[in-house]
């Protein structure tokens, strides 16, 4: 399936049913009345999460999406039927906006949870609403209310824990296949990934959702190569890992170029994203002897100032102690934002 993360469609409320105008006709009253019922309520317009979607290709057929209409209303006082609500299916995370005025009109972000965008329009009165001392046998019955329109830009920015970044072929599509059920594309040329891909690691009850980024370049930020058209995916999660691919470099240098040239894409997009806590890897261990593993990883340890982890994931080492990490800094995270301390810190 072709991943498409924005589309513009038009969507349309349900008009109201017509009051009916009709009168009693029945042959022992010997004064029959006014009885045409209200009309019924046009459908309304819901957009709903759904976490099995990853993607807004099917909006890429149809640009009109319209509730149901009311009935008009029956003889004998009865009410037409309603119209029938119109539930968009979205994927968790998408964004709907106004295209007229460019403000948020939801932000689907829980699945199952439907969200009301266009309320449809009232029905009519019929005319036996409008009977009077009077007015004994009405002849008009009120028009239903017209629904309303809504032109929006439908945006889908991915929820997920962790993101993976890195430059192409840094082995996060490796990694993410390692940790979760997930089966991106690998192969060893550039931009294998060519969408993002979600993975669902399972650590006992707890789970954590890793986003695979495509590759970053230098001038990702500015529009070149594939990176840019992906970044946004990156804001919504909680963390990055951030993937080093160490296997072809000589000189010292090199890793710490490697490293900063993403950082400073990072940076360059969003300050919010480039703030957001990181965990460093040296990926391909398994192509490198020890005593480069080890080098490199002093070397980046001494510019970021931190613990860099050595993984492959293709031979799995210190795949556990990284999943490990991850969930901690999720549960790290959600503890901060609801103002707790989480583990000894």
């Amino acid at each position: 399936m072709k991943f498409i993360d924005e589309v513009e469609i038009e969507i349309y409320s349900g008009n109201g049913g017509n009051g009916a105008v009709s009168y009693r006709r029945e042959k022992y009253v010997e004064f029959g009345g006014p009885d045409g019922g209200p009309g019924g309520i046009g459908g309304s317009v819901y957009f709903v999460g759904d976490e099995n979607l990853n993607t807004l290709m099917h909006f890429r057929g149809p640009k009109d999406f319209h509730a149901e209409d009311g009935v008009k209303g029956g003889t004998s006082g009865m009410n037409g039927a309603n119209g029938q609500d119109l539930m968009l299916k979205v994927p968790v995370g998408t964004l709907v906006t106004n295209r007229e005025t460019n403000e948020l009109v939801v932000d689907v972000t829980e699945h199952g949870q439907s969200y009301l965008v266009l309320e449809g329009g009232r029905g009519g009165l019929g005319n036996g609403a409008f009977k009077s001392s009077t007015n004994q046998a009405p002849t008009y019955a009120q028009k239903g209310e017209e629904g309303q329109h809504l032109s929006v830009h439908l945006e889908l920015k991915l929820l997920a824990d962790i993101a993976l970044v890195g430059f192409p072929n840094a082995g996060k599509s490796t990694l993410i296949s390692s940790i979760s059920a997930a089966r991106p594309k690998v192969a060893d040329y550039p931009f294998t990934t060519l969408e993002p891909q979600l993975g669902v690691v399972q650590m006992g009850e707890s789970t954590v959702v890793v986003a695979d980024i495509p590759g970053l370049i230098e001038d990702a930020s500015e529009g070149k190569g594939l990176g840019v058209k992906f970044l946004k995916h990156i804001e919504r999660a909680s963390a990055l890992v951030h993937l080093v691919d160490c296997s072809m470099f000589i000189e010292d240098f090199e890793v710490i170029e490697a490293y900063a040239t993403i950082r400073a894409e990072l940076l360059k997009y969003s300050e919010k994203l480039a703030a957001k806590k990181e965990i460093v890897c040296i990926t391909k261990i398994d192509a490198m002897t020890e005593e480069e593993i080890e080098r490199f990883q002093k070397v980046l340890e001494e510019h970021i100032d931190r613990k860099v982890l050595p993984i492959s994931g293709v031979s799995g080492r210190n795949i556990e102690t990284l999943k490990s990490l991850m969930l901690r800094t999720k549960q790290t995270i959600a503890a901060e934002n609801k103002g707790e301390v989480y583990g000894d810190e």
